[in-house]
């Protein structure tokens, strides 16, 4: 048995099938170009964000973010990558010649001032010291003797029983043995003072480094190389440079007698290596870079800091007191500057040219002009917005200060 199915039946089915099909594709396309925006717990739906078709409450009225403008105490930083150099680097050398005998001291070890580092063979020295000691009583008793010469000299002349050539020949003959005497104790002062130099004693506190002469091997004062170098590292210093347009504020405080507060932080400027103040500022300005260099000192209690290390330094200039402190997010850039939009008692938004200041902590930023303190400032939802526009704040909360966000 045949079924006959109508060809008018068949061509209405098939046009409802296309239909259906240019819908589905038409709602994919409007899906995909409907925005999608951000909000505080994601993403918002498709027109959903601050600015999209379903961000209106009512008539005209935009979710946006907001933070409120602050007062803190702010202080300027000024930051320059550094070199670590010790606060005094000696090369120990011998100051008399002679067989090393001993060495006091194990590399890398910390010495005082004055301790025994090492000790020259010191029997040439006691040698030479005996023999002045022995020219010196042969003519302290020449001395003596024409002395008392010169005392039978001069009642004899006084009598009228000496020539007077006599007399004053034997004046000469004992200041010729006065002389002598002199020069003897000369000799035995420096002998004994080769003596003292055979000992080798550290003329700095600090650390040793690589010993550079064996026991047994013979010294010369005239060496350069010496026995060992000693680098002192407490305190450290750090040399940096800053560019000339800096001087004056760094100037006006040095002179001042007053220092300037510095932290040293490591090469990814993740930790802090130590804190100090910069007490000294260079005479010159380096005409091939247009810098100045500084040096600043750090205790150094814990040797976090090492010779030649390269640090990043941060250098406290000065606060800025009672300054308006606004969450960075509020900022905008635009050609004529950099602006905010300020939230109105009614909820309006109006656009505010404003000049910034430094960055500070927390992704805060100082503002100099523009804003007052408890002012509230669109963060996000900023798009869409112009000026008169109404807004609805999402996260409003009361004022704080930018001290408190911080802790």
């Amino acid at each position: 048995m045949k079924t006959n199915v109508s060809p008018s039946n068949g061509s209405r089915w098939l046009k409802w099938l296309i239909v259906l099909i240019l819908v589905l594709i038409a709602a994919g396309v409007a899906w995909r170009l409907l925005p999608v925006g951000k909000g505080p717990g994601g993403d918002f739906p498709p027109g959903g964000g601050p600015g999209g078709p379903m961000a209106k409450r009512g008539a005209g009225t935009t979710l946006v973010h907001s933070g409120t403008a602050s007062v803190a105490d702010v202080p300027v930083y000024l930051n320059a990558l550094g070199t670590v150099i010790p606060n005094a680097s000696v090369t120990v050398t011998s100051r008399v010649d002679g067989q090393l005998e001993k060495v006091f001291f194990t590399e890398g070890q910390k010495v005082s001032a004055g301790q025994l580092l090492a000790q020259i063979d010191p029997r040439t020295y006691q040698a030479t010291l005996k023999q002045y000691q022995g020219e010196l009583s042969e003519n302290k008793a020449l001395l003596q003797s024409a002395e008392l010469t010169l005392a039978r000299y001069r009642k004899l002349y006084a009598q009228d029983s000496l020539a007077r050539q006599d007399l004053d020949s034997q004046i000469a003959t004992v200041g010729q043995y006065r002389g002598a005497v002199a020069s003897d104790e000369a000799q035995i002062a420096s002998a004994q003072l080769n003596i003292e130099y055979a000992r080798i004693t550290a003329p700095v506190s600090g650390r040793v480094g690589l010993r550079l002469v064996d026991p047994g091997n013979m010294v010369q004062s005239s060496s350069t190389t010496g026995l060992v170098i000693i680098t002192q590292m407490q305190p450290a210093a750090v040399t940096f440079s800053v560019p000339q347009s800096d001087i004056p504020e760094l100037t006006k405080t040095l002179h001042s007698g007053q220092t300037l507060p510095a932290t040293a932080f490591d090469a990814d400027s993740n930790s802090v290596l130590d804190e100090g103040a910069v007490k000294f500022i260079s005479n010159q300005i380096d005409t091939s870079t247009g810098t100045v260099t500084l040096k600043a000192l750090f205790p150094n209690q814990n040797e976090a800091l090492y010779a030649n290390q390269f640090v990043n330094l941060r250098l406290q200039t000065r606060v800025l007191k009672q300054a308006t402190v606004v969450p960075s997010q509020a900022l905008q850039l635009s050609s004529d500057g950099t602006f905010v939009w300020l939230i109105n008692k009614d909820n309006t938004v109006t656009r505010k040219v404003v000049t910034t200041g430094p960055a500070w902590q927390d992704n805060l930023q100082v503002v100099l002009t523009g804003v007052t303190p408890g002012d509230r400032l669109v963060t996000e939802g900023i798009d869409r917005l112009s000026a008169g526009s109404k807004v609805s704040v999402v996260d409003e909360r009361p004022a704080t200060t930018a001290a408190a966000r911080a802790k």
